[in-house]
């Protein structure tokens, strides 16, 4: 009996999604659970597994199609591939599925031996193999647990010698000599939504920054003093971003208007702590929440924050990961910004910028000494955020860093 593949139901926040691409073809064998194409919606993109296994029979939706929730995208019918006529799907698939139904050379294992075994592959890892050209036996090779991530594939790719595929004479573009070429491509959904949530902020609210600078000397000490013993109790690395998100809910529990947002005419004032931190990602910048962070642990934040960067890179991330927040953290540190104004992530009021810790000469208690020093920003909507609150607020966060034993402590 045929089964119907639709697209899953789509959160209310999202009317539609584009259907980016398929990973199976007509004539090709499936197995349950397997993806079978990439949806890509205004903040992640996902995957719309099988149903149950089979050979992919008919594609009803081309590649770069908006589709909604519950539309027919393809029907798998039972059965191996062999005898299952194949419906051509755009771009001229329909050689591909015809050689994927003729039999398996001898001493050769059948075709739906091999697409069982396979390891699961999100959209991210899928590019990576593709543009490395790797195997089915790498592929498998590197996955853990049944699925391999991006990082595992390029891992794998390392000394693969990979030949580039050669394109006929009559394919090859000519560029004559000193031309300028241009390259036009869509934004992608993502990028759109990032695009207009900016314009907005910058639109709608009254943006100001105020900056400061912090001496990371004792963090970094007390990092170096307790991260192996921390790493092998908790089982996760301890590092900045932990003191940061720590620093920040000290300050905002003092000022709770940087915690507040506006609707309307009206002044919302958050009596919980969703801190947003930032991660980019190759499709761009998502911003992923860990809610209630004022009664987690360093170790409980850190591993929030690892869970967040590993499937926002694989592309495995939930909407409902990125949704909401009060309050958002972005490290520029991380590609070497000096210093920089972020953009306050609305409806929020305020964005905790960190930037790039460097050796500088600072004079303490009389005497000229390099000390790591980092530029912290606070971009705030000016509406309701008085300047005095945005200065005390960075003020005490750089306290809470220049001596941590003051959020251990609650003083």
């Amino acid at each position: 009996m045929s089964v119907e593949i639709r697209v899953p139901q789509l959160p209310e926040s999202v009317a539609d999604a584009t259907l980016v691409a398929w990973r199976k073809q007509p004539g090709e064998s499936v197995s349950r659970d397997e993806n079978l194409a990439d949806l890509e919606t205004d903040k992640v993109v996902l995957e719309v597994p099988a149903t149950s296994s089979g050979v992919l029979q008919e594609i009803r939706i081309p590649a770069g199609t908006s589709v909604k929730s519950g539309e027919l995208l393809a029907i798998i019918a039972p059965g191996p591939v062999a005898g299952v006529k194949a419906v051509a799907a755009p771009g001229g698939t329909g050689a591909k599925a015809a050689a994927s139904a003729a039999p398996a050379p001898a001493g050769g294992a059948p075709a739906t031996a091999g697409a069982a075994a396979a390891p699961k592959l999100g959209p991210a890892a899928q590019r990576v193999a593709e543009e490395l050209g790797l195997s089915g036996s790498v592929i498998a090779a590197a996955a853990k647990g049944g699925r391999a991530s991006k990082s595992d594939l390029i891992t794998a790719g390392k000394g693969i010698a990979v030949e580039p595929v050669a394109r006929p004479v009559a394919e090859q573009p000519t560029v004559a000599r000193g031309a300028r070429a241009e390259q036009r491509v869509p934004m992608t959904r993502l990028r759109q939504r990032i695009a207009e949530r900016l314009v907005k902020a910058q639109s709608t609210q009254a943006l100001l920054t105020t900056f400061n600078e912090v001496d990371l000397t004792q963090v970094n000490e007390l990092r170096a003093r307790y991260k192996e013993g921390f790493e092998k109790q908790h089982g996760v690395k301890l590092g900045f971003m932990a003191f940061f998100v720590k620093a920040a809910i000290e300050g905002l529990q003092r000022y709770p208007v940087i915690n507040a947002s506006v609707e309307g005419t009206d002044i919302v004032y958050h009596q919980y702590f969703d801190i947003g931190v930032a991660v980019s990602t190759e499709r761009g910048l998502m911003v992923p929440v860990l809610r209630d962070a004022d009664a987690l642990d360093f170790a409980g934040i850190e591993r929030g924050i690892a869970g967040f960067s590993k499937r926002a890179r694989e592309g495995t991330i939930s909407l409902d990961d990125l949704t909401g927040g009060t309050f958002t953290i972005t490290n520029g540190g991380v590609f070497g910004s000096m210093l920089s104004t972020p953009i306050v992530n609305a409806p929020q009021s305020a964005i905790l910028g960190m930037h790039k810790t460097q050796q500088r000469a600072m004079v303490v208690e009389g005497a000229v000494v390099a000390r790591p020093i980092m530029y912290l920003a606070l971009s705030y909507d000016h509406r309701i955020i008085d300047g005095r609150e945005a200065v005390q607020f960075l003020v005490t966060v750089k306290d809470c860093l220049e001596d941590p034993g003051r959020m251990l402590l609650g003083v």
